[in-house]
């Protein structure tokens, strides 16, 4: 494929059909059309109007946490010897990650829009989570989508989102994982149009969705250039995330993309490796096709068939990615790479040991790339990873990784 021309900035966002490039767009039922088109001129009025940004930045501050500390991580430079690295440290936010970010701007849209029923997917359970708890706030009921095998492997998780008042709707098709429970998510909001507001997790599915959970998860790279410039006066040389659907990823991306002299890389779930079936590198190792409303890099066949793929954690497994990232990936502005099951498993234990800080496996995806990279680089280098979300979620996960039981 040839790469598109260079634009003047990677910072403007779709064009009016929600396409980046090639890739994006709203492939959806007809039922469906007026109500994207209406999510889509309630989100252009709402991220201009002064009362919509003072009230999530109102609820951000004093509900979630934010901001969200950019921590040097003193243990984990020193054991790997190279580049200084930084901690985005997303885990502290309220629930426990940064879905907290995208669901407070979504309940406030499903308010001006008068949507009083939410329903959302979920793979980890911490987008689960995060809506059901946006939900109590409000004061709306919530469904929440997961596949039975992330029921199973995110128990934890589960037990929050039923605390908290969500209905948690275990979906047994294909691999019981975060496609299916996407899918089945879209099949309920098809047939609930007039009620239901579909609280999407993650920076995919039909246009509006990759632009505004982007531009909600921005405030993480927004906050950490001007962490990062106040802490060491200068920007980072890298910046690294877990990419998934991806947003945690472009939230911390976005603010630096014209900074040419940042190096960007997204770590994709390498699984048990590219060979065969078993990860969920779309990028590394797919190809183009339209998936959940949009065109992105998926893993498919040959028929087009979607395959199921495989990670270790449960919020990577995802055999596609939000639009976006397809075009900063093939415009070359964002490098993407795999990392395998058992490199974030070490990264998961190192962290934890060294810094005193449970990671997240998805996170954990991203640190183990920089302990790949940081070794190589001058001690006065700078590297800034995005810790999306706290590991307490994974224990069981690692424990039987590791032939332990709790």
């Amino acid at each position: 494929m040839n790469k598109p021309a260079m634009p003047n900035s990677f910072r403007t966002g779709p064009d009016e059909q929600g396409m980046f490039g090639i890739f994006g767009g709203r492939f959806v039922a007809e039922t469906l059309m007026p109500l994207i088109l209406d999510l889509e001129g309630q989100w252009n009025k709402a991220k201009n109007d002064p009362e919509f940004k003072a009230e999530l930045q109102n609820l951000s501050t004093h509900y979630a946490g934010r901001p969200s500390k950019l921590y040097f991580a003193e243990g984990l430079t020193k054991h790997l010897g190279g580049a200084k690295v930084y901690f985005k440290r997303e885990d502290l936010n309220h629930t426990g990650s940064h879905k907290i970010n995208n669901c407070l701007g979504q309940i406030l849209l499903a308010k001006r829009m008068g949507k009083r029923r939410i329903i959302a997917e979920t793979g980890a359970g911490q987008h689960g989570v995060a809506s059901a708890t946006v939900a109590a706030r409000f004061g709306y009921p919530c469904v929440v989508y997961m596949g039975a095998t992330d029921v199973a492997r995110q128990s934890p998780n589960v037990f929050r989102m039923k605390l908290l008042g969500a209905e948690v709707r275990p979906v047994t098709a294909g691999h019981g994982t975060l496609k299916d429970a996407m899918n089945e998510a879209l099949r309920d909001w098809v047939t609930n149009v007039e009620d239901t507001y579909y609280l999407i997790g993650t920076a995919a599915g039909p246009h509006p969705y990759p632009e505004l959970v982007r531009d909600f998860q921005s405030v993480i790279g927004t906050e950490a250039r001007a962490q990062v410039l106040e802490q060491e006066g200068r920007l980072p040389d890298v910046i690294i995330a877990a990419v998934g659907g991806g947003s945690n990823a472009i939230g911390l991306f976005h603010p630096f993309l014209d900074d040419s002299e940042v190096r960007i890389i997204g770590v994709e779930a390498g699984g048990r490796g590219l060979d065969g079936v078993e990860h969920c590198a779309s990028m590394s190792a797919g190809s183009p096709g339209v998936l959940h409303g949009n065109r992105t890099y998926l893993l498919q066949n040959s028929d087009g068939q979607i395959l199921d793929g495989h990670s270790i954690s449960a919020g990577l497994d995802y055999p596609g990615v939000g639009p976006e990232h397809s075009w900063l990936r093939d415009s070359g502005r964002v490098q993407y790479v795999p990392i395998l099951d058992d490199e974030a498993l070490e990264a998961f234990q190192l962290t934890t040991r060294v810094e005193g800080i449970i990671p997240a496996l998805e996170s954990a995806h991203a640190i183990a790339h920089a302990m790949k990279i940081v070794p190589d680089m001058d001690k006065d280098q700078i590297v800034i990873v995005n810790l999306s979300g706290r590991g307490d979620k994974d224990v069981h996960t690692v424990a039987k990784m590791l032939g332990m039981e709790i």
